[in-house]
């Protein structure tokens, strides 16, 4: 062989080398989900080439662990899964390689919280990943930033301390979110300091907002005498859902659906546009929900003693609502529903029987289908039901995690609910109460003490034994 007849061939292997790392790093090309609901904080994951079909036995487990209590979600960035969970008298915030679930990093600070109904301790938000940040804020409010590398304590605050704030129902479970260069973090504390915004780097306070001031004057429908404001120092201001940032009609606003109801702030001044009261009038309820903003309208929704859903039109100036139309045909716990071509899929119902999973037309609230389910009178969910759940989509499909560790498949169809395939995860039980997170085709799923990690993606899938590694 000549000289240059074997560099040539030398140059070509090289070249089909570089072509099929290139194939191996696209079948693993995937998204981070650094923060709660995902990279578009709404569910939606850009992730393609997933399985469109499960096995019999279930997508592949590629790892699971024991862990702690808790109901938040976990948060992968890159190389890197971070979950925040409780064991005996510490919060943990733990770092785990995404791709084995083996240990990186853990900071630990003591917890004394105690759930007043009975609920686990453990934290309930979700953590925030940056490039190179991680934030968290624990059951009893402590909010920190550590270096996502290796874990150090950059900075902390302790928000119960630093803003007067009433003891919450559940425990604190919001989750902060970036705006720019502030992160957002609903407090809840009295009388004006519902939402707070820190300088990111460094944990210092930039302004405060929402509170006395803005629902001053505000009507309360169905409160007692109609009062125009929360005046006692005891009423909470924070909800379980966590602020939106969107534009609408060319202006940036932060949505927080508070526990009186939504408030919009400017982000740069915390100046409020508007506030809506929007919460049932029994005193032990919660608004859970992330609102959904579909262009100028915004949805909200609620399950406590009927209060349901409404969906409100942004005016064009910015400082107002109108409602579109207001109805119980959803009436969300806590998750917040896929939003898709027109259409809502959520799961609608206050307690484990009264769920119902459906697709709503977004403009006119329409039923266009729900799923009936079968539900044994005095007893929690079982393997043929979902119970309440929650819902991602990607790769054209939804993917569902109902509260027993029911885990499904679903098409997107606004005609009728159509279930591709379905898997009760044996080391999940009841109650799953976290939404499912996916990255890199790698599908992470929580209960109270189990971490699960299995392998959607087609290629894997087909180079994976039925049961993976542990």
């Amino acid at each position: 062989m000549s000289p240059a007849r074997s560099v040539w061939s030398a140059s070509s292997l090289l070249a089909l080398g570089l072509l099929a790392c290139r194939a191996v790093a696209s079948q693993n090309a995937g998204t981070d989900w650094p923060q709660f609901l995902g990279p578009h904080a709404n569910g939606i994951s850009d992730e393609t080439n997933l399985l469109q079909k499960w096995p019999t036995n279930g997508p592949p487990v590629v790892w699971e662990k024991k862990i702690g209590t808790g109901y938040s979600a976990p948060s992968v960035r890159g190389k890197l899964l971070v979950l925040h969970h409780r064991l005996g008298d510490e919060e943990i915030v733990e770092a785990f390689q995404a791709a084995t679930g083996a240990p990186v990093w853990r900071y630990a600070y003591p917890s004394h919280f105690i759930d007043p109904y009975g609920y686990n301790n453990g934290p309930r938000g979700t953590p925030l990943l940056t490039t190179d940040r991680c934030y968290t804020l624990g059951a009893e409010g402590k909010l920190l930033c550590l270096e996502l590398k290796t874990g150090k304590l950059i900075w902390q605050r302790d928000t119960g301390a630093d803003w007067n704030v009433p003891p919450a129902f559940f425990g604190v479970g919001s989750s902060p979110v970036l705006e720019g260069v502030l992160l957002l973090v609903m407090v809840g504390g009295r009388p004006n300091s519902g939402m707070v915004a820190l300088d990111q780097k460094t944990g210092k306070s930039v302004w405060e907002s929402v509170g006395e001031k803005n629902w001053q004057g505000q009507p309360m429908p169905g409160s007692p005498g109609e009062r125009k404001l929360p005046s006692h120092t005891w009423e909470k201001q924070a909800s379980y859902a966590s602020a939106v940032a969107a534009p609408i009609h060319g202006q940036r606003h932060v949505l927080c659906l508070m526990r009186q109801g939504l408030v919009s702030l400017n982000p740069t001044n915390g100046e409020v546009n508007f506030s809506f009261w929007f919460r049932s009038p029994a005193n032990d309820s919660v608004n859970a929900m992330n609102p959904v903003v579909v262009d100028d309208t915004i949805l909200l929704s609620a399950a406590y003693y009927k209060i349901g859903s409404v969906l409100l039109r942004v005016k064009p100036d910015g400082k107002g609502v109108e409602e579109v139309w207001r109805s119980t045909v959803l009436e969300v716990h806590w998750t917040t529903p896929i939003y898709h071509d027109g259409f809502l899929y959520a799961f609608s119902g206050r307690n484990e029987p009264d769920a119902r999973f459906r697709c709503v037309e977004l403009k006119t609230s329409k039923l266009v289908w729900e799923r009936e389910e079968s539900w044994p009178p005095h007893s929690t969910p079982t393997p043929e039901v979902y119970g309440r759940g929650s819902c991602i989509m990607a790769d054209g499909k939804l993917i569902v995690l109902g509260e027993g560790g029911l885990l499904g498949l679903f098409k997107v169809n606004p005609q009728q609910p159509k279930e591709i395939s379905r898997l009760q995860v044996p080391q999940l039980h009841y109650p799953c109460w976290a939404a499912p997170v996916l990255s890199r085709k790698r599908l992470y799923l929580r209960s109270e003490d189990r971490l699960v990690c299995l392998d959607l993606g087609k290629q894997q899938a087909a180079n994976s034994t039925t049961d993976g590694p542990r």
